[in-house]
C-alpha cells in the first residue's frame, strides 16, 4: 500500500515539473514575440541631418623612388662587321647613274690637283648640282701629262664628262655625254737609226660619246622592267682614221610567276669605218645585230637562266648558247655556278687601241666570236672573307694578236687567228672589316692552245696577279696601296725571230690626311720597285714617279 503511495506521489512530483517547465517557456516565445510587436511599432525621429564637409585641397608631396637592383640582361646579337653577307642570290638592279662619284651626302664638289716628276701636273674635279629626287646632274673633268726619260715618251689625257638623270613618279631618263683626248707618241723605235720628229710619231685619239636611256622605276600593270638605251660615238685619229658607231641596246623582263621570267634583249651595234690617209684609203661597215630571248626560274637556293642568242655577224648568223646558273646549300658557306655562254667582242679602232695604243691603222675588221664552259664556287668565310675560284674552257674565232712592224718595230699590226683555246683560271680572296680595312687579290692564268695562223699567242699574258689595300688607320688618314705582277708573253721580231718578254712586278702606294673637312692632302708612289718593264715590245714605262697635292671640298 504504502509503494502504490510512493509510486503515486513520483508521478505526481513528474507531472508537476513537466508542466511548470512548460508554463515557463510558452511565457518566454511569448513574451519575445510581444517585443517583436513593440520594436516594429517604434518611430525614430531626430533633428539631425548630414551636411558634406567642403572638400581640402589635395597636396601630394613626392617621395623618391626606390632604387632598382636588379639586373635585366637582354639578349644582343651584333651584327657582321663588313659590307659583305654570306652570298644570296638575288637580282641586281642597275644604279642611278653608273659612275662613281662624290653626290650621296653631304659634299657634293671637289678639285684634286698636284705635281709630280716627269714634269706631271695632274688635276681633276666633279661638281653636282640637283637635289637627287626630280634631277640630278654630274660634271667630271680631269687633265694630266707627263714627259719621260726616253725622246718623245711623252703622254696626256684630258677628259670632261656630263652624268645626269631625269626623275618622274614611274621612270627615269638618263644620260651622259664625254669629249675626251689622249696623246701618244711612236717612240718604241731605234733612236740611233730613225730621226723622227714629234709630229711624226704622234698618235692622237678624239673620242666623242653620248649616250641617252630611260627606264621605269616601277614595273608597269603587266609586271614589265625596260631600259632601252641608244648611244652614238666618234672616234677620231688624227690623220688616220675616223669612225663612227650607234649602239642600241633594249632589254626587257616580264615576270610570268613569282619563281618564272622571261627576258629579251634586242642589240644592234652599227659602226662605219674610214682611213684618212693621202692614197689607198679604205671604207667599211662593221654590224652586228642580236636577239636575245630567256628564260630565267629563280627560287631562293638556286637559279638558271636559259636562252639562246641569235646574232648576225657583218650579216652572217652564228647562234650562241647563254645558259648558266647558280646553286646554294643551305648547310655549307658557299654556292656552285656554272654555264655555257657566248658573245661577241667587237673589234673596233676604239676597242683595240684601249688595249694597244701604238696599233697602226687597221684595212679590216674580223669581230670575235666567244664561247665559254665553265665552273665554280662562291663562298663566304667567318663573315669577312668571301673568295670565288673559276675554271673556264674558252673558244675563239677570229682572236686579233699584236704584232711589232717590222719596218721600224715602232709600231703594230693586227694578226688574226681563225680558231683558238684558252684554258682560264681565275681565283680571288678579300678580307673586308667594315669600311676600315680592305684588301682584295687575284690572280689569272690564261693558257692559249690550238693555234692555226700563228705559231704563238704574240702580245698576251699568260699569268696575272693583283692586289689592293685600303686601310683608314684613323678618322682623318688613309693608306692605299695597289700591286700587279705578270709574266711576259711572246712576241715577234723580223725573220720569224720570236722572244719572250720578261715578267714585272708594280707596286703602289699612298695616303690621303684630311687637314680639315674641307681639305685634304695625298702623296702617291708609283712603281715603287723602278722597274722599267715593258707591257708591248718596245715600249717601257716609266720608272719611280711621286705625286702629290691638295683635296678641296666644297
Amino acid at each position: 500500500m504504502m509503494q502504490e503511495l510512493n509510486k503515486n506521489y513520483h508521478k505526481v512530483i513528474r507531472t508537476a515539473i513537466v508542466v511548470l517547465l512548460t508554463a515557463c517557456t510558452g511565457s518566454s516565445i511569448y513574451a519575445q514575440k510581444e517585443n517583436d510587436k513593440k520594436q516594429q511599432a517604434i518611430e525614430i525621429t531626430s533633428s539631425y541631418k548630414p551636411v558634406l564637409r567642403n572638400a581640402a585641397k589635395i597636396s601630394f608631396s613626392a617621395a623618391q623612388l626606390p632604387s632598382d637592383t636588379s639586373r635585366q640582361v637582354s639578349a644582343y646579337n651584333i651584327p657582321a662587321q663588313n659590307l659583305f653577307y654570306t652570298y644570296q642570290p638575288g637580282t641586281l638592279r642597275p644604279l642611278a647613274l653608273e659612275q662613281d662619284s662624290v653626290t650621296a651626302l653631304g659634299i657634293r664638289n671637289f678639285i684634286k690637283a698636284g705635281f709630280g716628276n716627269y714634269s706631271t701636273p695632274y688635276v681633276k674635279a666633279g661638281f653636282s648640282f640637283g637635289d637627287g629626287e626630280k634631277a640630278l646632274l654630274n660634271i667630271y673633268g680631269d687633265y694630266i701629262s707627263s714627259k719621260g726619260s726616253i725622246l718623245h715618251q711623252d703622254y696626256s689625257r684630258g677628259s670632261v664628262k656630263a652624268a645626269g638623270s631625269y626623275f618622274t613618279d614611274k621612270v627615269e631618263v638618263y644620260g651622259n655625254a664625254e669629249v675626251r683626248q689622249q696623246d701618244f707618241y711612236f717612240y718604241g723605235y731605234d733612236h740611233n737609226t730613225f730621226n723622227y720628229t714629234k709630229t711624226d710619231v704622234l698618235q692622237r685619239f678624239n673620242d666623242v660619246n653620248v649616250k641617252l636611256g630611260v627606264r621605269n622605276k616601277e614595273e608597269t600593270a603587266l609586271g614589265i622592267h625596260y631600259n632601252p638605251a641608244i648611244t652614238f660615238s666618234l672616234f677620231n685619229i688624227k690623220d688616220r682614221v675616223l669612225e663612227e658607231t650607234m649602239l642600241l641596246d633594249a632589254p626587257a623582263e616580264v615576270p610570268l610567276n613569282e619563281e618564272l621570267s622571261l627576258r629579251v634583249a634586242v642589240k644592234a651595234d652599227l659602226t662605219a669605218y674610214s682611213t684618212k690617209f693621202v692614197s689607198d684609203n679604205v671604207s667599211f661597215a662593221n654590224n652586228i645585230f642580236q636577239v636575245a630571248p630567256q628564260v630565267v626560274y629563280a627560287r631562293d637556293l638556286f637559279n638558271i637562266h636559259v636562252g639562246i642568242s641569235p646574232t648576225w655577224d657583218n650579216s652572217k648568223l652564228s647562234v650562241l648558247p647563254n645558259i648558266y646558273g647558280e646553286a646554294k646549300f643551305n648547310d655549307l658557306p658557299f654556292l656552285i655556278q656554272a654555264g655555257l655562254t657566248g658573245r661577241f667582242i667587237k673589234n673596233t679602232m676604239r676597242n683595240l687601241t684601249a688595249l694597244n695604243p701604238w696599233l697602226q691603222a687597221v684595212s679590216v675588221q674580223q669581230n670575235t666570236r666567244e664561247t665559254e664552259l665553265y665552273g665554280g664556287i662562291k663562298a663566304t668565310f667567318n663573315k669577312h672573307f668571301n673568295f670565288s675560284a673559276k675554271a673556264g674552257l674558252i673558244s675563239y674565232s677570229n682572236f686579233p694578236f699584236f704584232i711589232n712592224d717590222t719596218t721600224d718595230g715602232k709600231t703594230f699590226y693586227i694578226s688574226n687567228e681563225g680558231k683558238l683555246s684558252n684554258l682560264r683560271l681565275h681565283a680571288d680572296l678579300s678580307f673586308i672589316s667594315q669600311e676600315k680595312f680592305t684588301i682584295t687579290g687575284g690572280i689569272t692564268f690564261n693558257g692559249y692552245t690550238g693555234m692555226r695562223d700563228n705559231a704563238k699567242a704574240w702580245g698576251t699574258i699568260p699569268l696575272e696577279l693583283n692586289a689592293s689595300m685600303r686601310w683608314w688607320a684613323f678618322k682623318r688618314l688613309l693608306i692605299k696601296s695597289d700591286f700587279m705582277a705578270f709574266s711576259g708573253g711572246p712576241y715577234l721580231l723580223k725573220d720569224g725571230i720570236n722572244k719572250t718578254l720578261s715578267g714585272a712586278a708594280d707596286l703602289s702606294a699612298g695616303a690621303e690626311y684630311s687637314i680639315t673637312p674641307s681639305i685634304s692632302a695625298w702623296l702617291d708612289f708609283n712603281n715603287i720597285f723602278n722597274n722599267k718593264y715593258q707591257r708591248w715590245n718596245n715600249y717601257q714605262v716609266y720608272g719611280l714617279n711621286v705625286l702629290g697635292g691638295v683635296v678641296v671640298r666644297f
